[in-house]
């Protein structure tokens, strides 16, 4: 049996003065000994944390006590060890960064695609009036992706609204939109509905419920996620490799962050190039003075830029 679990959450609601609430937040991690990653704004919560069993479960009692956040919904894996190394709890403006701060456009707990359980997403997305939308990053649904699924070639989640005028030849379509864990599904299915799309559904819990509810059927690859695991298993149904190495084109799902610090490209890379570039993207990033040691998992903890002296 694992000792450790992490737990993947988000949660829409209005957090008064939420600068100090992630102060007084980040101290009560620290006293269960969690690590992880939690942005707070003034819209919710957004966090990723790992820890004992026992502390995990001590921490979703304790928001499932705040009314403000009894109705977060935690995905929760078994794992050997914790996730991460330190615990981070930000205030930031936006839990999900999507460019759009104006809440008549964007609130979702006022307007968001209609949620569909896993299950309920597994029978329609093969129908013939329903397109499936991948709302990541390219380097992430380049990792794995849900078989015919439309991506875009974009960096982060705040230049998708810059891709709504493409999905135009679709409005007459039922629109499945995904993604890891459902928070960005919850304002890019608003944002479909405030451009006209009438028939807008999102995949309840991502993929990572998806893969625990529905066996992950047809979805190609590996997921990725934003701890020191870097990807995930998914389909147990039908599984397949759909990612390919950045620097040979081998069929490879390794996923590392390039050695470089002021790269940190993530790529698919297979183990031999990895190798032989000792896990960076390119032979000009393995002379960077400040490259960092590649242990194989092509995962490093953040550290400060050196601040050189005259």
């Amino acid at each position: 049996m694992k000792k450790y679990n992490t737990l993947l959450y988000y949660c829409y609601s209005p957090i008064v003065n939420a600068e100090e609430f992630a102060a007084d937040h980040l101290k009560f991690c620290k006293s269960l000994n969690l690590v992880g990653r939690i942005i707070v704004a003034d819209e919710g919560l957004n966090g990723t944390i790992s820890g004992t069993k026992e502390a995990c479960e001590a921490y979703m009692k304790a928001v499932h006590a705040d009314e403000r956040f009894a109705k977060t919904e935690f995905k929760i894996d078994e794992v050997d060890e914790p996730s991460f190394i330190k615990m981070h709890c930000r205030y930031k403006t936006e839990i999900v960064h999507s460019g759009l701060r104006d809440s008549s456009i964007i609130d979702p707990n006022k307007q968001t695609g209609k949620h569909l359980e896993p299950t309920d997403f597994l029978s329609m997305k093969d129908d013939e009036d329903v397109v499936i939308l991948d709302v990541r990053s390219n380097y992430e649904h380049k990792l794995g992706r849900f078989k015919n699924a439309i991506t875009f070639d974009i960096d982060n989640f705040r230049e998708f609204p810059n891709q709504i005028d493409a999905l135009a030849q679709y409005k007459d379509k039922k629109i499945l939109t995904y993604c890891t864990g459902g928070i960005k599904c919850e304002k890019a299915s608003a944002l479909l509905l405030h451009h006209g799309f009438e028939n807008v559904y999102q995949l309840h819990g991502g993929i990572i419920k998806y893969g625990k509810e529905a066996g992950g059927k047809d979805f190609e690859g590996q997921c990725y996620v934003f701890d020191n695991r870097i990807a995930v298993d998914v389909n147990s149904v039908n599984p397949t490799v759909v990612s390919t190495c950045y620097n040979c084109g081998t069929k490879t799902q390794k996923m590392i962050n390039c050695a470089n610090p002021e790269c940190n490209e993530h790529i698919t890379q297979c183990d031999e190039c990895g190798d032989a570039l000792q896990g960076c993207c390119s032979e000009a990033c393995t002379t960077h003075p400040r490259k960092r040691p590649y242990d194989g998992t092509g995962y490093y903890v953040k550290v400060p830029q050196q601040v050189l002296s005259h």
